[in-house]
Parts: structure tokens; C-alpha cells; sequence
């Protein structure tokens, strides 16, 4: 087996675990719906709807997936509970596909411009410093020069978290401290990274949407001192949002993208839920593509959000 093929492996089974929770408990409301049945009927499309409600896919998503669902069935008179298994592995992933058919399925770390600039938001306690660290280190993996700005100066020991990140990614910090100006920090940030070289900048911002007026004003200023250095940035504008919250994660991407041009979502902290529904739902309903998911606490364990490869592990081998 060669190394390329061991990663794969490897990230296949972290997938798997990081979902472990998700899988457990949407499988078990499955098979009890399916139990000593050799068809699917009405009461049991209701089971398998409700199954998928309560791990947060959500209303929306579950009434497109059962209606899809109730076709296959219909068409392909289903007997037996592999057969329901694989329809709706290939109703989930055709329905996601069909809203981003271009959607990469591997890291990208190719730029149009260098630097490549990426803002990166979200509310306190999703995981934003967390993910920073481990996008560093993929785009460092792949052989991309990395800078880091602090920019979230409001609340306290931010900074200190981004720098411990830095360290463990190996990659330069731009920081001024707690209360600085966030807008000072990202300007210094991309103002470091051209002069340096830098292929990726990634920055930190404050996480509070308590006032959408104050972050929109606060978002606005950054990105306009940013495009005083490098033309078009931000680049990208990934919001980070926290699985464990299921329908609240919904609630939070929908506000944020009133506001806010948001080019791509996070989720994270898949492996301390069961409601890993929740990505299904976000990718299906919102016009922002999912890139990235959390299935760990390890540097390495930030992954490209691969379509069939979540669906496969969500539902596991067999129901």
C-alpha cells in the first residue's frame, strides 16, 4: 500500500470516528422504523422522517429527502433493509451535488493571487482560532508560506490561543495584543504577508453578532484597509460554525450571511455530537458550499468536505 493510499485510509477512519455519535443514533432510529418489515410503507417513512429531523438535517432537507425517498421506493419496489441503505446514501449525495455540482472534493491550495487573503468569522466558542490552526497546517502541508493575523482583540486570551496554534502549525504571527484595533491588525497582517512573500494570510475576527450593525461596521472597516494592500481582499470569507449546536448552527450561518459575504462554512466539533445531521441541512439550504469539516481535536483532523465520503460514514456499512 503506498502512502497516498494509507492517508486515504487513515482519513476515511478519522471520518468515521468524528461521526461515530451522528451514525449511532441515527442508524438505531432507522432500524427500529425497519424492524420485521420487508417493505417501507407510509408509518414507516414517517419513522425514517422523523429519524432525520431529530439529528438536526433538518425539516426542510427531510421533507426533500423522504420525498425522493418515497419515489425510489415506489420505483424500485425496495424489500430489503441493504437495498434502503444504499437509496438513501444515493438520495442524500445526489441532492447535495445537485446544488454545487463543481464543488472540489480534494484541498485546494492554488491561488489566482498571492497573497491569498482569507477573513475567517463566526460567533465565540465555535472553534474560529481552532480552525485557523489546522487550516495553517494543511496549506503549510501543502508547501504554502503561512501568516496568521490576530485580529479578534476583543476577547481575552484569543491572542494567546492563535499564538499556541501558530507554534504548533510553525507558522508566523502577526498579534498587538488584546484591545487593539482588530482593523490595525488585519492591516498589518496582509501588510507583512506581501512583504514577506506569503502565499495565505488567515485572520482572526471577533465573535459577536449580537449587533449586526457593529459587526457589519467592524467586518466593513478590516476589509476596506485590507484592499488598501492587496487588491480584492478578503479572498475568501469562511464562517465557522459549532455542530454541536445542531439547528442553532442553521439559525447562525443565516445571520451571518444577511450580513456578511461569506464565500464558505466550517463545521466543527463533529465528533462531540450526534447531530452531524446538521451539515446535511447547512449544505443543502444555504448558497454558501460547506469546505470544511472538524472530525477532531488533532492538528490533522480538519477535513475538505467530500459529499459521498460523509454521507457513506454517517450511514455506516449496514442499518
Amino acid at each position: 500500500m503506498s502512502w497516498l493510499d494509507k492517508l486515504g485510509l487513515k482519513k476515511k477512519e478519522k471520518l468515521e470516528k468524528g461521526v461515530e455519535k451522528s451514525r449511532e443514533g441515527l442508524l438505531n432510529k432507522i432500524s427500529k422504523s425497519i424492524a420485521g418489515k420487508d417493505t417501507v410503507d407510509a408509518a414507516t417513512l414517517d419513522a425514517i422522517e422523523d429519524a432525520l429531523i431529530t439529528s438536526d438535517v433538518g425539516v426542510k432537507t427531510t421533507i426533500e429527502i423522504i420525498n425522493r425517498l418515497e419515489e425510489r421506493v415506489a420505483r424500485d419496489k425496495f424489500v430489503t433493509q441493504a437495498e434502503l441503505q444504499q437509496i438513501m446514501r444515493e438520495v442524500i449525495t445526489a441532492l447535495l451535488k445537485e446544488n454545487r455540482p463543481d464543488q472540489p472534493a480534494e484541498f485546494d491550495a492554488g491561488f489566482n493571487q498571492k497573497p491569498h487573503i482569507i477573513l475567517i468569522v463566526g460567533v465565540n466558542g465555535v472553534g474560529k482560532t481552532t480552525t485557523i490552526g489546522k487550516l495553517a497546517h494543511l496549506y503549510k502541508r501543502a508547501g504554502k508560506k503561512v501568516v496568521l493575523g490576530a485580529a479578534d482583540t476583543f476577547r481575552a486570551a484569543a491572542v494567546d490561543q492563535l499564538t499556541i496554534w501558530s507554534e504548533r502549525a510553525g507558522v508566523p504571527i502577526i498579534q498587538q495584543g488584546q484591545n487593539a484595533d482588530p482593523a490595525a491588525v488585519a492591516f498589518d497582517t496582509v501588510a507583512s504577508a506581501k512583504k514577506k512573500g506569503a502565499d495565505v494570510a488567515l485572520i482572526d475576527t471577533a465573535g459577536r453578532l449580537h449587533n449586526k450593525k457593529s459587526l457589519m461596521e467592524e467586518l466593513g472597516k478590516i476589509k476596506r484597509v485590507m484592499g488598501k494592500v492587496v487588491d480584492g481582499a478578503p479572498h475568501e470569507i469562511l464562517l465557522v460554525l459549532d455542530a454541536s449546536t445542531g439547528q442553532n448552527a442553521m439559525q447562525q450561518a443565516k445571520a451571518f450571511t444577511d450580513v456578511v459575504d461569506v464565500t464558505g462554512l466550517v463545521l466543527t466539533k463533529l465528533d462531540g455530537t450526534a447531530k452531524g445531521g446538521i451539515v446535511i441541512g447547512v449544505s443543502n439550504e444555504l448558497s454558501v458550499p460547506v469546505k470544511y469539516i472538524g472530525v477532531g481535536e488533532q492538528i490533522e483532523d480538519l477535513q475538505v468536505f467530500e459529499r459521498s465520503s460523509f454521507v457513506n460514514a454517517l450511514f455506516g456499512s449496514e442499518i
